[in-house]
């Protein structure tokens, strides 16, 4: 008797993803317009976890910085068959950045995996770096402190990624620089190319041809650890160390959630399914291309990360002064 238990068991469990990948289509929600990093690799992804848990369907629902998005799955019935692909903006930023929002980043998902990291790095237009002596995150510091409202920088519009990391960085570095924001990181990097604002914090993937060009200096990464895409560059707290920038760790991050409640055995089964998908050759030969470096975690550490996140972002927003109402 036992010996059949055993068998019907094992059985059940060699059928479960067949089962599962039979059930029904899984949709996954890209709270942004397709053609970025996060729609390219929901798509890669998409297609990779289609053995394990059967037909994904990526559907582009942009509106509201991504809160829309985040918003229908975060009331979707919590069957595993309805994801995001969150983002450092939908569960760390806009909580704190937007005088409403419809869900709670935290208590409304239950977590499935940290998906990448894009690096962002600090960029100065190169022909400006030289007129003013700039070569190292050290100098700029330097000069800014002893010319107060000199300089200043571009982002691609308040509360953006790169508008937070250069308050984040004037506090840590006791400098001041004027904030000029822009409809969008394009704009903001033309501003930049054309000397109109002298540094950007930049998505790597975003500045990366133009600094490889000469045309923009980078001085610095702005993770704790550096770039694999451009290893000779140093972090913010490497090169500023002794400038006050110590703890200096900011990026741009995307991972996968379903709605609060989800089952431990279904957490389980996407957790594996997309962490395996990320190890893969062909997913890392990918992201390398977008500069985006995989960082598969288990559903409780990338929960854990997030709170963090969300725990920091409360901070730089309120220094911003950034609102949405």
């Amino acid at each position: 008797m036992h010996r059949r238990q055993a068998l019907l068991a094992t059985t059940a469990a060699l059928l479960a993803p067949h089962a599962w990948a039979q059930a029904r289509t899984t949709r996954l929600i890209v709270p942004y317009p397709p053609g970025g990093p996060l729609d390219i690799a929901a798509r890669l992804l998409a297609e990779r976890v289609k053995d394990s848990l059967g037909t994904v369907v990526v559907e582009n629902r942009p509106g509201a910085g991504g809160n829309l998005g985040a918003d229908l799955v975060a009331k979707a019935a919590p069957d595993g068959h309805t994801l995001v692909m969150g983002a450092v903006a939908t569960h760390a930023i806009n909580p704190w950045l937007y005088a409403r929002i419809p869900y709670d980043a935290v208590r409304d998902f239950t977590p499935i995996t940290l998906v990448a990291q894009v690096p962002n790095v600090l960029v100065m237009n190169a022909e400006s770096a030289d007129r003013l002596g700039i070569r190292t995150l050290a100098d700029l510091v330097r000069y800014a402190r002893r010319n107060p409202g000199r300089l200043n920088y571009g982002s691609g519009g308040n509360g953006s990624a790169g508008h937070l990391a250069g308050e984040m960085f004037k506090a840590q570095a006791g400098l001041f620089a004027v904030h000029i924001p822009y409809a969008g990181g394009s704009p903001a990097q033309l501003a930049l190319l054309s000397g109109q604002v002298d540094y950007n914090f930049d998505n790597l993937a975003a500045a990366a041809a133009n600094v490889r060009s000469g045309k923009l200096r980078a001085l610095a990464v702005t993770t704790a650890r550096r770039a694999n895409a451009m290893p000779d560059v140093p972090t913010v707290q490497e090169a500023g160390a002794a400038l006050g920038l110590k703890d200096f760790d900011i990026s741009t991050w995307f991972g996968l959630f379903a709605p609060a409640g989800l089952t431990a055995e279904v957490t389980a089964r996407l957790n594996k399914a997309f962490v395996d998908a990320l190890g893969s050759p062909e997913v890392k030969a990918r992201m390398a291309t977008l500069m985006a470096e995989p960082a598969p975690t288990g559903s409780a550490q990338f929960g854990a990360f997030v709170r963090a996140e969300l725990q920091k972002y409360q901070g730089v927003v309120k220094a911003s002064g950034a609102r949405v109402d």
